[in-house]
Protein backbone atom coordinates (compact mmCIF):
# COMPACT_ATOMS: atom_id res chain seq x y z
CA UNK A 1 0.00 0.00 0.00
CA UNK A 2 3.06 2.43 0.34
CA UNK A 3 3.04 3.02 -3.33
CA UNK A 4 -0.19 3.46 -3.77
CA UNK A 5 -1.36 7.26 -5.00
CA UNK A 6 -3.12 9.40 -2.29
CA UNK A 7 -6.91 10.43 -3.54
CA UNK A 8 -8.54 13.57 -3.57
CA UNK A 9 -11.34 14.88 -4.94
CA UNK A 10 -13.24 17.98 -4.96
CA UNK A 11 -16.89 19.58 -7.40
CA UNK A 12 -14.28 20.61 -10.01
CA UNK A 13 -11.23 22.95 -9.67
CA UNK A 14 -11.33 24.20 -5.77
CA UNK A 15 -9.80 21.18 -4.24
CA UNK A 16 -6.54 22.21 -6.37
CA UNK A 17 -5.44 24.08 -3.96
CA UNK A 18 -5.57 21.38 -1.25
CA UNK A 19 -3.69 19.18 -3.41
CA UNK A 20 -1.18 22.02 -3.91
CA UNK A 21 -0.51 21.77 -0.29
CA UNK A 22 -0.32 17.58 -0.23
CA UNK A 23 2.32 17.67 -3.19
CA UNK A 24 4.26 20.33 -0.72
CA UNK A 25 4.18 18.64 2.18
CA UNK A 26 4.18 14.89 0.97
CA UNK A 27 7.44 15.26 -2.14
CA UNK A 28 7.08 11.42 -2.18
CA UNK A 29 3.71 10.26 -2.88
CA UNK A 30 1.77 9.98 -5.90
CA UNK A 31 -2.01 11.35 -6.14
CA UNK A 32 -4.68 10.95 -8.40
CA UNK A 33 -7.52 14.00 -8.17
CA UNK A 34 -10.57 13.85 -9.05
CA UNK A 35 -12.65 16.97 -10.65
CA UNK A 36 -16.59 16.34 -10.63
CA UNK A 37 -16.87 18.74 -12.87
CA UNK A 38 -19.93 17.57 -14.75
CA UNK A 39 -21.49 17.74 -11.24
CA UNK A 40 -20.36 21.38 -9.87
CA UNK A 41 -20.70 23.20 -7.74
CA UNK A 42 -21.75 21.21 -5.04
CA UNK A 43 -22.53 23.84 -2.51
CA UNK A 44 -25.58 24.51 -4.91
CA UNK A 45 -26.80 20.97 -4.78
CA UNK A 46 -28.77 19.12 -2.12
CA UNK A 47 -26.77 16.92 0.93
CA UNK A 48 -28.99 13.43 -0.67
CA UNK A 49 -27.05 14.78 -4.23
CA UNK A 50 -23.81 15.33 -2.63
CA UNK A 51 -23.36 12.20 -0.50
CA UNK A 52 -23.82 9.96 -3.58
CA UNK A 53 -21.68 11.70 -5.78
CA UNK A 54 -18.62 11.46 -3.20
CA UNK A 55 -19.72 7.82 -1.93
CA UNK A 56 -19.46 7.09 -6.21
CA UNK A 57 -16.22 8.97 -6.95
CA UNK A 58 -14.79 7.34 -3.28
CA UNK A 59 -15.33 3.72 -4.83
CA UNK A 60 -14.46 4.19 -8.26
CA UNK A 61 -11.14 5.79 -6.84
CA UNK A 62 -10.83 2.12 -4.24
CA UNK A 63 -11.39 0.41 -6.84
CA UNK A 64 -9.67 1.60 -9.97
CA UNK A 65 -6.79 3.41 -8.14
CA UNK A 66 -6.32 1.33 -5.55
CA UNK A 67 -5.79 4.56 -3.40
CA UNK A 68 -4.44 4.26 0.69
CA UNK A 69 -5.94 7.54 1.45
CA UNK A 70 -8.76 9.62 0.22
CA UNK A 71 -8.53 13.56 0.82
CA UNK A 72 -11.99 14.99 0.18
CA UNK A 73 -10.70 18.48 -1.19
CA UNK A 74 -14.29 20.23 -0.55
CA UNK A 75 -16.36 21.89 2.58
CA UNK A 76 -19.17 20.88 1.29
CA UNK A 77 -19.10 17.13 0.40
CA UNK A 78 -17.16 16.87 3.27
CA UNK A 79 -20.19 18.40 5.74
CA UNK A 80 -22.37 16.08 3.73
CA UNK A 81 -20.92 13.11 3.17
CA UNK A 82 -17.26 12.45 5.30
CA UNK A 83 -19.40 10.64 8.33
CA UNK A 84 -20.88 7.63 5.77
CA UNK A 85 -17.57 7.53 3.74
CA UNK A 86 -16.06 6.72 6.90
CA UNK A 87 -18.83 4.41 8.17
CA UNK A 88 -18.30 2.45 4.37
CA UNK A 89 -14.61 2.36 4.54
CA UNK A 90 -13.79 1.79 7.89
CA UNK A 91 -9.66 0.99 7.09
CA UNK A 92 -8.79 3.79 5.06
CA UNK A 93 -7.23 7.04 5.91
CA UNK A 94 -10.12 9.98 5.42
CA UNK A 95 -9.41 13.52 5.48
CA UNK A 96 -11.86 15.91 5.10
CA UNK A 97 -11.73 19.84 5.31
CA UNK A 98 -13.62 22.38 7.12
CA UNK A 99 -13.84 26.04 7.49
CA UNK A 100 -10.53 26.93 9.24
CA UNK A 101 -11.77 29.18 12.09
CA UNK A 102 -9.54 27.81 14.87
CA UNK A 103 -6.32 29.26 13.15
CA UNK A 104 -8.35 32.35 12.29
CA UNK A 105 -8.70 32.81 16.37
CA UNK A 106 -5.37 32.49 16.68
CA UNK A 107 -4.57 35.14 14.18
CA UNK A 108 -7.48 37.68 14.60
CA UNK A 109 -6.28 40.64 16.77
CA UNK A 110 -9.76 42.53 16.66
CA UNK A 111 -11.56 38.90 17.52
CA UNK A 112 -14.01 39.54 14.53
CA UNK A 113 -13.35 37.26 11.67
CA UNK A 114 -15.13 36.86 8.75
CA UNK A 115 -16.30 33.55 7.07
CA UNK A 116 -17.10 32.69 3.49
CA UNK A 117 -18.39 29.65 1.65
CA UNK A 118 -21.04 27.77 0.15
CA UNK A 119 -24.73 27.95 1.11
CA UNK A 120 -24.12 24.30 1.90
CA UNK A 121 -21.12 24.10 3.60
CA UNK A 122 -22.65 27.10 5.71
CA UNK A 123 -26.11 25.84 6.43
CA UNK A 124 -24.54 22.33 7.27
CA UNK A 125 -25.20 20.65 11.16
CA UNK A 126 -21.43 20.26 10.70
CA UNK A 127 -20.47 23.78 10.48
CA UNK A 128 -23.00 24.91 12.80
CA UNK A 129 -21.80 23.09 15.50
CA UNK A 130 -18.04 24.06 14.78
CA UNK A 131 -19.51 27.81 14.92
CA UNK A 132 -21.50 27.36 18.66
CA UNK A 133 -18.29 25.64 19.71
CA UNK A 134 -16.23 28.89 19.49
CA UNK A 135 -18.76 31.54 19.68
CA UNK A 136 -17.33 32.63 23.31
CA UNK A 137 -14.11 33.06 21.45
CA UNK A 138 -14.67 35.70 18.97
CA UNK A 139 -17.52 36.99 16.63
CA UNK A 140 -18.19 35.41 13.53
CA UNK A 141 -19.98 37.01 10.07
CA UNK A 142 -21.01 34.67 8.12
CA UNK A 143 -21.92 34.92 4.57
CA UNK A 144 -23.10 32.38 1.78
CA UNK A 145 -21.47 33.51 -1.76
CA UNK A 146 -24.11 31.85 -3.90
CA UNK A 147 -22.34 31.53 -7.42
CA UNK A 148 -18.97 32.40 -6.59
CA UNK A 149 -17.34 28.99 -6.68
CA UNK A 150 -19.12 28.47 -10.26
CA UNK A 151 -17.67 31.83 -10.88
CA UNK A 152 -13.82 30.63 -10.03
CA UNK A 153 -14.41 27.52 -11.97
CA UNK A 154 -15.41 29.42 -15.08
CA UNK A 155 -12.49 31.68 -14.85
CA UNK A 156 -10.27 29.09 -16.01
CA UNK A 157 -11.37 28.42 -18.87
CA UNK A 158 -10.15 31.22 -21.90
CA UNK A 159 -12.91 31.74 -23.87
CA UNK A 160 -14.82 33.00 -21.00
CA UNK A 161 -11.87 34.27 -19.01
CA UNK A 162 -12.71 38.08 -19.37
CA UNK A 163 -16.44 38.37 -18.32
CA UNK A 164 -15.49 35.46 -15.72
CA UNK A 165 -13.00 37.32 -14.29
CA UNK A 166 -14.89 40.48 -13.35
CA UNK A 167 -18.06 38.16 -12.25
CA UNK A 168 -16.07 36.90 -9.46
CA UNK A 169 -14.53 40.22 -9.08
CA UNK A 170 -18.40 41.63 -8.62
CA UNK A 171 -19.53 38.55 -6.40
CA UNK A 172 -16.49 39.60 -3.94
CA UNK A 173 -17.32 42.74 -3.99
CA UNK A 174 -21.09 42.49 -3.23
CA UNK A 175 -20.43 40.07 -0.56
CA UNK A 176 -17.41 41.33 1.60
CA UNK A 177 -19.65 44.78 1.63
CA UNK A 178 -22.27 42.87 3.07
CA UNK A 179 -20.53 41.70 5.93
CA UNK A 180 -18.94 45.28 7.50
CA UNK A 181 -15.81 47.12 7.40
CA UNK A 182 -12.47 45.06 6.62
CA UNK A 183 -9.57 46.82 8.58
CA UNK A 184 -7.01 46.21 11.80
CA UNK A 185 -8.99 49.27 13.60
CA UNK A 186 -11.09 47.93 16.53
CA UNK A 187 -14.40 46.59 15.51
CA UNK A 188 -12.87 45.57 12.54
CA UNK A 189 -12.96 42.28 10.69
CA UNK A 190 -9.40 41.62 10.30
CA UNK A 191 -9.32 38.07 9.22
CA UNK A 192 -11.36 36.50 6.84
CA UNK A 193 -11.98 32.73 6.48
CA UNK A 194 -11.83 31.31 2.67
CA UNK A 195 -14.42 28.05 3.61
CA UNK A 196 -14.26 27.01 -0.10
CA UNK A 197 -11.35 25.53 -1.50
CA UNK A 198 -12.43 27.29 -5.09
CA UNK A 199 -12.11 30.95 -3.05
CA UNK A 200 -7.88 30.51 -2.75
CA UNK A 201 -7.59 30.79 -6.34
CA UNK A 202 -9.32 34.24 -5.62
CA UNK A 203 -7.02 35.28 -3.37
CA UNK A 204 -5.44 38.24 -5.56
CA UNK A 205 -9.05 39.75 -6.31
CA UNK A 206 -9.51 39.32 -2.39
CA UNK A 207 -6.24 41.11 -1.57
CA UNK A 208 -7.42 44.26 -3.77
CA UNK A 209 -10.43 44.23 -2.08
CA UNK A 210 -9.45 44.61 1.49
CA UNK A 211 -6.39 46.03 1.36
CA UNK A 212 -2.87 43.93 2.45
CA UNK A 213 -3.88 44.07 6.11
CA UNK A 214 -6.76 41.52 6.50
CA UNK A 215 -5.99 38.10 6.73
CA UNK A 216 -7.07 35.72 4.57
CA UNK A 217 -7.39 32.13 6.36
CA UNK A 218 -7.71 28.46 3.79
CA UNK A 219 -7.31 25.41 4.74
CA UNK A 220 -4.72 23.31 2.50
CA UNK A 221 -1.82 23.74 4.91
CA UNK A 222 -3.67 21.66 7.69
CA UNK A 223 -5.08 19.31 5.39
CA UNK A 224 -1.78 18.19 4.03
CA UNK A 225 0.05 18.28 7.75
CA UNK A 226 -2.73 15.75 8.86
CA UNK A 227 -2.83 13.27 5.47
CA UNK A 228 0.89 13.08 6.77
CA UNK A 229 -0.16 12.32 10.58
CA UNK A 230 -2.54 9.41 9.40
CA UNK A 231 -0.07 8.21 7.10
CA UNK A 232 2.65 7.90 9.72
CA UNK A 233 0.63 6.37 11.96
CA UNK A 234 -0.66 3.84 9.42
CA UNK A 235 2.88 3.20 8.42
CA UNK A 236 2.38 4.02 5.12
CA UNK A 237 4.37 6.97 3.96
CA UNK A 238 5.92 6.04 0.82
CA UNK A 239 9.60 5.41 1.15
CA UNK A 240 11.61 5.82 -2.01
CA UNK A 241 14.42 7.38 -3.60
CA UNK A 242 14.75 11.11 -4.02
CA UNK A 243 11.19 13.24 -4.28
CA UNK A 244 9.72 12.71 -7.95
CA UNK A 245 8.86 15.98 -9.84
CA UNK A 246 5.31 16.57 -9.45
CA UNK A 247 4.05 15.85 -12.72
CA UNK A 248 5.66 12.49 -12.60
CA UNK A 249 3.82 11.74 -9.54
CA UNK A 250 0.11 13.21 -10.24
CA UNK A 251 -2.85 12.13 -12.49
CA UNK A 252 -5.46 14.52 -12.94
CA UNK A 253 -8.87 13.32 -13.63
CA UNK A 254 -12.14 15.11 -14.69
CA UNK A 255 -15.97 14.11 -16.25
CA UNK A 256 -15.99 18.20 -17.20
CA UNK A 257 -14.34 20.06 -19.80
CA UNK A 258 -10.33 18.44 -20.30
CA UNK A 259 -9.27 22.04 -21.15
CA UNK A 260 -10.66 23.48 -18.33
CA UNK A 261 -8.76 21.36 -15.85
CA UNK A 262 -5.72 21.70 -18.18
CA UNK A 263 -5.80 25.83 -17.91
CA UNK A 264 -6.12 25.23 -14.03
CA UNK A 265 -3.64 22.86 -13.25
CA UNK A 266 -1.04 24.71 -15.83
CA UNK A 267 -1.65 28.29 -13.94
CA UNK A 268 -1.80 26.83 -10.35
CA UNK A 269 0.35 23.70 -9.86
CA UNK A 270 2.55 24.52 -12.93
CA UNK A 271 1.84 20.87 -14.54
CA UNK A 272 1.92 19.84 -17.74
CA UNK A 273 -1.56 19.32 -19.83
CA UNK A 274 -0.11 15.73 -19.84
CA UNK A 275 -1.22 15.15 -16.34
CA UNK A 276 -4.68 16.05 -16.98
CA UNK A 277 -6.88 13.34 -18.59
CA UNK A 278 -10.59 13.06 -19.20
CA UNK A 279 -12.21 10.03 -17.51
CA UNK A 280 -12.16 6.76 -18.62
CA UNK A 281 -15.88 6.20 -17.87
CA UNK A 282 -18.90 7.80 -15.89
CA UNK A 283 -19.37 7.04 -12.43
Amino acid sequence: MNESPIGVFDSGIGGLSVLQALQSELPAEHFVYWADSAHAPYGEKGDVFVRQRSLAIARHLIERHRIKALVVACNTATAAAIHELRNQHPHLPLIGVEPALKPAIAMSRTQRIGVIGTQGTLSSDKFHRLLVSLQDQAEFVVQPCQGLALAIEQSTHAPSAPQAHEKVRQLLQDYTRQMGRFGTAPGDLDTLVLGCTHYVFAHQPLRDLLGPDVQLVSTGGPVARQTRRLLEFAGQLRSGPAPLSASARTQLLTNGELSALQAAAQRWLHLPHSTCHKAERQI
